[in-house]
């Protein structure tokens, strides 16, 4: 088993955030003690992004990092607990929190799916979405 990053690194779907966090200087705090959950968008999420948007966050490192850091969550939150949390917030390092609903299958927001769970990880636990949560 590997660390957050190593994982998604490993299973090379991940390229775009991988390059993301590396931009934002956040690979040795995901690779910490954590725990941390990590909501990670796949490749195919970022595509879904206007046309630019990659190339502007990525210049654009605070803005990068607070969307980066919308997606981790403190604690290690498996599946099973996600489920229990229907209706509730979860505070992202962000500061910011995501709003949880589990009335069709696990979405976030109101709109982003939960596609894969429970990856897990020597420092925390990497749930797969289907789109790139932007916080408000």
């Amino acid at each position: 088993m590997h660390d957050i990053v190593d994982t998604a690194v490993a299973a090379g779907t991940f390229k775009t955030l991988a390059a993301a966090v590396t931009a934002a200087g956040l690979v040795d705090t995901l690779k910490g003690a954590g725990p941390f959950t990590v909501f990670a968008p796949s490749d195919e999420a970022f595509a879904k992004l206007p046309a630019g948007t990659v190339e502007a966050l990525l210049a654009d490192i605070p803005k990068l990092t607070a969307i980066l850091t919308y997606h981790v969550v403190a604690g290690k939150v498996m599946a099973a607990d996600v489920v229990k949390m229907d209706g509730q917030n979860a505070a992202t390092i962000n500061g910011a929190s995501v709003k949880v609903s589990t009335t069709s299958g696990v979405q976030l927001n109101g709109a982003i799916n939960v596609t894969a769970t429970d990856i897990e990880c020597t420092n925390g636990v990497i749930h797969v979405i289907d789109a790139v949560l932007i916080p408000a």
